[in-house]
């Protein structure tokens, strides 16, 4: 793992544009895996920007998304298409037909999540994966358990990450307890994995993974330790020495 420890959150996520811009100048038709949640959004401002600017061109790069919640239509300002269109691809001259977001309305969503990883492989594989981390270790919406799905997946959600999503939702009770996510085996087939951790609710779940060194379905980030390259770009609010 590298770890590039910045000073704050706009330090971090400019730091984290400048990879994905240097990664999608270097290959074209590169295969993104993105990812939602607040983390990421100053990285996708500034990439925004420099496109604006420019000085990146998204229209032959394709991106996967690790997640959506089942039952959100992609019209709920909750759902993380919504959250996709608003935060990048409106903003950029990337191909709507070339960003896949999980349907988390499939009619059969366990054949779809092995179609979404069929999708994937046909495509050639990410390239480079975008995570954060939930304060209980989950990535993706791999929460810690006995057991970890290989593949994409249905999955119930804790009681602590929906409490922490709870601020993307107006009302608590609209927040759905299942989602779709790809499996930490999806995860790992990425060439390239970058996280982002910001803030101070971070910190001990940062400490525990910097400091561990064995992999445990309890701390679903721990298994990034087995990917040979892994960048993890952390502020200093979430950074304990």
């Amino acid at each position: 793992m590298k770890l590039i420890v910045k000073k704050d959150y706009e330090e971090m996520s400019k730091k984290a544009a400048d990879i994905m811009i240097e990664e999608i100048k270097g290959n074209p038709n590169i295969i993104l895996g993105l990812a939602t949640g607040s983390t990421p959004i100053g990285m996708y401002k500034r990439m925004i920007k420099r496109h604006k600017e420019g000085e990146v061109d998204f229209s032959n790069v394709k991106s996967f998304n690790l997640d959506e919640y089942v039952g959100l239509k992609g019209s709920n300002p909750s759902s993380y298409k919504y959250f996709m269109n608003e935060n990048l691809f409106d903003h950029i001259n990337i191909g709507k037909e070339n960003t896949y977001i999980p349907d988390g309305n499939a009619k059969d969503l366990n054949l779809y999540s092995k179609e979404y990883d069929n999708l994937i492989k046909k495509m050639g594989g990410i390239d480079i994966q975008v995570l954060g981390i939930g304060t209980n270790g989950h990535i993706g919406f791999n929460e810690p358990a006995k057991e970890l799905a290989v593949g994409t997946s249905i999955v119930k959600l804790t009681e602590n990450t929906m409490k922490d999503n709870s601020r993307f939702f107006d009302n608590p009770e609209e927040i759905p307890n299942t989602a779709i996510t790809m499996g930490m085996g999806s995860i790992l087939k990425a060439k390239k994995i970058l996280l982002l951790i910001s803030g101070e609710n971070k910190k001990e779940i940062t400490k525990r993974l910097l400091e561990n060194n064995k992999v445990t379905t309890q701390l679903p980030a721990s298994f990034l330790l087995l990917h040979p390259d892994v960048t993890i770009i952390v502020d200093e609010k979430a950074y304990k020495k």
